[in-house]
This record gives structure tokens, C-alpha cells and sequence, in this order.
């Protein structure tokens, strides 16, 4: 297998100014992409937004603090998402049956990643993860969650990638907490999480 060398990430969070370089990442399917709100909505509130309510809804927070997500950027183009944002204000995860809270810890949560075509292989999931460490650090959060794939021995499809793989987040010092319910690719979903207390 031939790697990528690794690159050079600049990890910012994503505000209204950089709105363009978001609608970049997320928008390569229109209005029908999720826009990351898959996460934020109710099963039936994500429903009902379709067109251009969905990239609306997202520029919405994105004009908030804090930011929902954040932007990898590699010589200046836009190269990678990262979602995520306080779980009590993720509408799915709070009503999610297969993964539930653990306690109450108002943590935030990492829901998803999306890497640009052409810049996958070069650690730029690594580089938004301890960027996201860093952001939800510096912003108070108590701790991180995430729920990434266990792939044990097997190749895992990466199409089922966008929660990350359990490695990666073990490398970046999230401990394994509970195997939840969720399954993708078939495999289990492990909720991590990585404290951030002083």
C-alpha cells in the first residue's frame, strides 16, 4: 500500500466568515447532503428539513458559539470536517436508545468527519480530532465523547468511517468506556471519551 506523505493541518473552528469553506466540505451533495445536522435534528425534525433548510439550519449555528464543527485546512484549502458540539444540544443522541449517556457529565460529543477527496491518507482526521481536544478544552467542556468503530481483526468498509475508527482516538488518549448498541459496517460502536479537567 502506498501512503500519502503526511501533511501540514491548520485546524480552526468553523464561523460565519469561513461559511464558504464549510459549504465546500459539506455541500458536494446540494442541499440533499446531511450538513452535519444528522446528529443535532429529531428523527423527525431532519425529516422534514430538505433543501436549502439544511445548509440554513447549519449556517445558523455555524454563527454561534460554540462553533459546531471545525475546518482542517492544508496550504490554505479547506480539506476536512469535523463535527461536533454539547451532547445535550446533539436532539438525536439525547433520544438515542443505542447510545446512551453514561452519567451526567454535560460532555460534548464528536459525530462525524468528513476528509475532501484528494487529501485522505495524510492525517488530517488526526490532525481536526487533536484540534477538537484542543477547542472543547479551551471552551470549557468538561470532557469529549465519541463513538467510533471497534473494526477488531477485519478490514473495516471506510465508507462507514465518518465516526472514525477506535485506534485513532486510543492514540489521541480517549479510553473506552461502554460497547454501545450501534452498529456500522456490522461492527461495534465504542463510546470514548477523554476528560479534559484541568
Amino acid at each position: 500500500m502506498i501512503r500519502e506523505a503526511q501533511a501540514t493541518v491548520t485546524v480552526v473552528p468553523a464561523t460565519a466568515d469561513r461559511w464558504d469553506d464549510v459549504a465546500t466540505l459539506l455541500g458536494r451533495d446540494g442541499d440533499r447532503g446531511c450538513w452535519c445536522l444528522y446528529w443535532r435534528l429529531s428523527a423527525g425534525d431532519y425529516g422534514r428539513t430538505k433543501g436549502p433548510d439544511r445548509p440554513n439550519h447549519l449556517r445558523n449555528l455555524v454563527a454561534r458559539e460554540p462553533a459546531p464543527g471545525l475546518i482542517g485546512y492544508v496550504d490554505g484549502e479547506p480539506a476536512g470536517w469535523l463535527g461536533l458540539g454539547r451532547r445535550p444540544s446533539m436532539e438525536r443522541l439525547v433520544r438515542s436508545q443505542t447510545i446512551p449517556a453514561v452519567d451526567d457529565v454535560p460532555v460534548w460529543s464528536i459525530v462525524c468527519f468528513m476528509i475532501r477527496v484528494g487529501f485522505r491518507r495524510r492525517g488530517i482526521a488526526r490532525a481536526l480530532l487533536a484540534g477538537a481536544i484542543d477547542y472543547a478544552r479551551v471552551s470549557g467542556a468538561p470532557a469529549l465523547e465519541a463513538y467510533p468503530i471497534d473494526p477488531g481483526e477485519r478490514r473495516a468498509d471506510t465508507a462507514f468511517g465518518y465516526v472514525g475508527f477506535v485506534g485513532m482516538f486510543e492514540a489521541a488518549g480517549f479510553a473506552r468506556v461502554v460497547e454501545t448498541a450501534a452498529r456500522s459496517d456490522g461492527r461495534p460502536r465504542i463510546l470514548m471519551r477523554h476528560d479534559l479537567g484541568p
